[in-house]
């Protein structure tokens, strides 16, 4: 796999997402978005992120950006953590990995000295050309929101 860089082409993608609703590259084709990755739903980190950008939403939407946070788990928990704090956005189950492989985001992690195979949070905000046109990797929950906007209102 290529490394993905700012400028090269977004892959496609198509998950499905909170509130039945599906979402995919092909829908959004000539639109600019937010697709961002994270470990596990209604987890602190993942929580303060998700809040942030739903927070963050009225000015991504006035800027036309749409948003999709993607997880490796499964469509309950999933469903559960966006009607627990509202989230509005789609919240994508990718339970195979194969979006996340894409991305280049399934990664080797670490913890107590294991090693395993896991999300590692990371941005990426498309322009309506489908390009990429930032990445964030490694990113800090509560600086997320901010970041964005600002990089959002630059497109």
């Amino acid at each position: 796999m290529t490394e993905l860089a700012e400028g090269k082409k977004a892959p496609a993608f198509k998950m499905a997402a909170s509130g039945g609703r599906e979402v995919s590259s092909a829908a959004l084709k000539g639109k600019p978005y937010l697709i961002y990755f994270y470990p596990k739903a209604d987890t602190p980190g993942c929580t303060k992120q998700a809040c942030g950008v739903q927070e963050a939403l009225p000015q991504l939407g006035k800027v036309g950006i749409e948003v999709i946070g993607v997880s490796p788990d499964a469509m309950p928990p999933i469903e559960k953590f966006a009607k627990k704090y509202g989230l509005e956005f789609p919240l994508a189950s990718d339970a195979d990995h194969k979006v996340a492989e894409a991305f280049g985001v399934w990664v080797e992690k670490s913890m107590y000295g294991k090693t395993y195979m896991g999300m590692e949070r990371s941005s990426f905000l498309v322009g309506a050309d489908g390009k990429i046109a930032r990445i964030w990797r490694k990113v800090k929950p509560d600086q997320h929101a901010a970041q964005v906007l600002e990089a959002a209102a630059a497109l």
